[in-house]
């Protein structure tokens, strides 16, 4: 089960990684919603690399049998190693490029801006993306802010995949 975890979960992890590191380099140009799209179908997409472990697990390791425990098992440890990819780049890039905060800070402004909002709600943006920005400096809270973001539908494909990909053995005839 290591090599198939490990394996699924560092192809998902870099799918993710690659994708979150290329679309930040874009950040300035991007408005906020299309930002939000492209970084969760980043994740989905990542993400659906656990139904082809799960598959692989029960293909490979168990001889076509996986029952859905067994297979949820294998899908939240590799939705785990992407986890932990996305936030390691996510630290990297975040404490590594200054100034990364205030540029997601001013995205987040700049949505409410572009929607026509009034000042009182641009300035309620601006006092929310404040205080995020400060939660942010705590590296336990970064971290599992971050950690929290792709986990859910990492969840979600596991709980899927473990269900159509389970499959009992045939009893002999």
């Amino acid at each position: 089960m290591k090599r198939t975890v490990l394996t699924f979960g560092l192809i998902s992890g870099a799918i993710v990684s690659v994708m979150m590191a290329t679309s930040i380099w874009f950040l300035d140009g991007l408005d906020y919603r299309t930002a939000e799209v492209l970084g969760y179908t980043s994740i989905v997409l990542a993400m659906l690399v656990t139904f082809f472990g799960v598959r692989s697990y029960r293909e490979q390791v168990t001889g076509g049998r996986l029952t859905f425990g067994r297979g949820l098992a294998v899908g939240l440890l590799i939705t785990l190693i992407t986890c932990s990819c996305y936030v390691v780049t996510w630290q990297v890039l975040y404490y590594g490029m200054p100034g990364l905060g205030d540029k997601m800070a001013a995205c987040m402004v700049r949505k409410v801006k572009d929607s026509g909002a009034s000042e009182e709600k641009v300035e309620e943006a601006r006092r929310n993306a404040e205080s995020l920005m400060k939660m942010y400096e705590n590296p336990a809270v970064n971290v599992a802010l971050t950690f929290v973001e792709p986990f859910p539908i990492g969840l979600a494909v596991s709980l899927i995949s473990a269900a159509v990909l389970r499959k009992k053995a045939r009893s002999p005839v």
